[in-house]
């Protein structure tokens, strides 16, 4: 449930130190869909924004479709005064995938949006019992590895598939405290530390130019 205070909606909190916003929270069902017209999607946007009793917050991340829709724009330009700290661009190997992805690259590069660096998701299968890794979707044109280097933007990792993922978001929770040995959990704290890096590098740089 959303509460609603003189501050504004409160976030609904998974952990102590994560809160969500998201407009399924406001469904009477969750198996409604969202039938909008843009400006309607265009003023909740916005409303998640400005309207949410976020407090003290360390990240704001906003998590988008696929694609380069009018969702996407009008992230851009609310956000435009804060200066993003950029953008983290998610594929999985295959070049379906990949050509989406150029495609979100190259926005991001009209619109003036830093990009952090690309995710490569579902990147292997290693098998639990005879330790064999797997391509279940084979990077048949070289995978998100090879569309950095020629479109020269940052690797920052690949997480391997792992059935655990899965099941821990279904329950809601953390896939990182329920298998902190996974080589998934290894992946996904090396690609958090290369974005904390990279945004304290950006704000120090910030900071002398000042």
């Amino acid at each position: 449930q959303v509460h609603q205070s003189g501050s504004g909606w409160s976030p609904v909190y998974v952990e102590e130190n994560l809160g969500v916003m998201s407009v399924g929270f406001l469904l009477s069902s969750p198996d409604d869909a969202v039938i909008w017209r843009g400006p309607k999607k265009n003023g909740l946007i916005k409303q998640f924004l400005r309207d949410v009793d976020w407090g003290e917050i360390d990240y704001l991340i906003v998590d988008t479709p696929p694609g380069t829709s009018d969702e996407h724009l009008s992230i851009v330009q609310y956000l435009s005064a804060t200066h993003i700290d950029g953008a983290v661009i998610v594929t999985t190997p295959q070049e379906i995938s990949l050509q989406d992805v150029r495609k979100e690259i190259n926005f991001c590069h009209k619109v003036k949006l830093p990009i952090i660096g690309v995710v490569e998701n579902m990147s292997g299968f290693v098998c639990p019992k005879c330790k064999k890794e797997s391509q279940i979707f084979p990077p048949t044109t070289g995978g998100a590895e090879k569309m950095c280097q020629n479109l020269n933007v940052s690797l920052l990792g690949k997480v391997p598939l792992d059935p655990q993922i899965g099941k821990s978001c279904d329950r809601g929770q953390s896939f990182l405290s329920e298998a902190p040995e996974s080589p998934a959990t290894l992946s996904y704290r090396n690609i958090i530390q290369r974005i904390q890096e990279y945004c304290e590098q950006r704000h120090s740089r910030e900071e002398k130019s000042i």
